[in-house]
């Protein structure tokens, strides 16, 4: 493991030079400099306070979890159709989103059908119609969304998805956090 290239990237996710880095830990900015070269090693006291500082710990630092997977294709994608097809279909693109900090479905309604509402929340919502016509009914409030038109709000009343024409629509909705 290359813990100096590891610890420069942690560095730079939270935004800090390596002066910062090295005054937050009482170390010199020439050292932090040879560490993220990999051409020192730390003591173990001295990896666990840079890691304090950058938010982290040994057990997260040194577990390996692999390659985040990237890429995801149809034996990923979950999906769940209305009984009574009116509703229509919701594929979850991306397996275990809901751990994430946003949630990307696919939302698939038939001319009438219509999204479960859903109560106000913490977060945003987005959503990018495909093809069809749909209804955005946020409280009082309804807005029409055309084919290749987009919707961005705040979640602050009930709100649903309701399909205003009279063929199929199909919607990429993104939620954080997530909420389906």
């Amino acid at each position: 493991m290359e813990i100096g290239k590891k610890i420069k990237r942690l560095r730079l996710q939270r935004g800090l030079t390596q002066e910062e880095l090295a005054d937050r830990c009482e170390l010199s900015k020439g050292f932090i400099s040879l560490l993220e070269r990999d051409l020192t090693s730390p003591s173990i006291a001295t990896l666990m306070d840079i890691l304090e500082s950058l938010g982290s710990d040994l057990k997260a630092f040194f577990s390996e979890t692999g390659d985040e997977k990237l890429v995801f294709g149809e034996d990923d994608i979950f999906v769940k159709e209305d009984a009574e097809g009116i509703r229509g279909r919701i594929r979850w693109l991306v397996p275990s989103a809901q751990k994430n900090q946003m949630e990307p479905i696919m939302v698939e309604l038939g001319p009438g059908g219509e999204t479960e509402e859903d109560d106000p929340h913490e977060g945003e919502e987005f959503g990018y119609v495909l093809s069809g016509t749909l209804k955005i009914v946020l409280g009082d409030r309804v807005e029409r969304v055309k084919r290749d038109e987009s919707f961005y709000f705040r979640p602050t009343a009930p709100h649903k998805l309701v399909n205003a024409g009279k063929a199929p629509c199909r919607v990429l909705w993104v939620s954080t956090p997530p909420s389906f």
